[in-house]
């Protein structure tokens, strides 16, 4: 133990600029991250505003089994997976395909401008996406309808219709999402080795084939530790996509409502605290789980691609 202590002491002293440097994102995440974890007993116990977090009656699992009893849990955690899921398959998909083809494009500004126009979308705030959703499938003066009357078609009640919502939500996810992505696997691309596609060329391979045997072996260990990443957040809906793109629709919510829309409904309408932070809790454990199991997959399989 001292003489961990003493190294540590000593490193302190020669690298005491880096600590410093580091010292405010360490204070961020302990402030922001850490401290508020204190909360959880918040799942454990019956709030009331006059006791406080800390004060407030034990409850024991109560609030769990409020949460699983209610009938809603084994909807909500479907939906939050289900969703993540083909958010994680279909925008890596679409990501790695548009980085591939902006890396094949020769001229230098073409693709500079064709990224920014990707990369844009992503700072577009969900409100934005939301109204745009919105004015796309209105009923009464939405653009699919407009066009649909023009061509004598009957109009479509999309916000009533729970199939299409599923559609809906996976398009816009993929038009906010894939020009972020698409970003970093180009960066990994750009890194490979030229000397390995002249090669190529000179043994008379395809474009085909140099994706194939030469780009998609480099950036695995990209898509495995993005692929690692993205499963921790497997059980956490984008609240703001899911809040602002349906409105909150009560006559979709079987086919659109996630853990985290549930909690903040919740909350809002029932001012249930401790139901909600079990919901919660339930949900970062069930995460934490999860990237556990994967990453202990992947060391079994490349153990130089995990995380830990």
């Amino acid at each position: 133990m001292k003489k961990h202590k003493s190294l540590l002491l000593k490193d302190l002293r020669e690298n005491r600029v880096k600590w410093l440097m580091i010292l405010p994102a360490a204070i961020v995440v302990i402030l922001m991250c850490y401290i508020p974890m204190g909360g959880i007993v918040l799942a454990f116990k019956e709030y009331n505003y006059h006791d406080g977090i800390f004060g407030s009656p034990w409850v024991a699992f109560k609030n769990f089994e409020y949460f699983f009893q209610s009938g809603k849990a084994f909807t909500v955690t479907r939906n939050t997976i289900l969703y993540n899921i083909a958010f994680l398959l279909v925008n890596t998909l679409l990501q790695i395909t548009c980085a591939i083809l902006l890396s094949e494009l020769a001229g230098k500004w073409f693709k500079r401008i064709t990224q920014s126009v990707m990369f844009f979308p992503y700072f577009i705030s969900w409100v934005v996406v939301g109204a745009f959703v919105y004015n796309m499938f209105n009923f009464e003066f939405g653009a699919v309808n407009t066009f649909l009357e023009k061509i004598g078609a009957d109009p479509i009640d999309v916000y009533s219709n729970k199939a299409v919502w599923p559609f809906i939500l996976i398009a816009v996810s993929a038009f906010k999402n894939v020009g972020y992505g698409t970003v970093m696997y180009l960066a990994s691309i750009m890194n490979i080795d030229s000397q390995l596609y002249e090669a190529a060329d000179l043994d008379g391979a395809t474009m085909w084939q140099k994706i194939r045997y030469i780009t998609l072996p480099c950036i695995r260990p990209t898509i495995v530790i993005l692929f690692l990443l993205a499963i921790g957040t497997i059980m956490k809906g984008d609240f703001q996509m899911f809040w602002q793109v349906t409105g909150n629709n009560p006559m979709v919510l079987d086919v659109t409502d996630v853990i985290d829309t549930y909690v903040t409904r919740s909350l809002l309408e029932l001012q249930e605290f401790g139901m909600t932070s079990a919901a919660g809790l339930y949900q970062s454990v069930f995460s934490f789980i999860l990237v556990l199991l994967a990453n202990k997959l992947v060391k079994k399989v490349e153990p130089d691609y995990a995380l830990f």
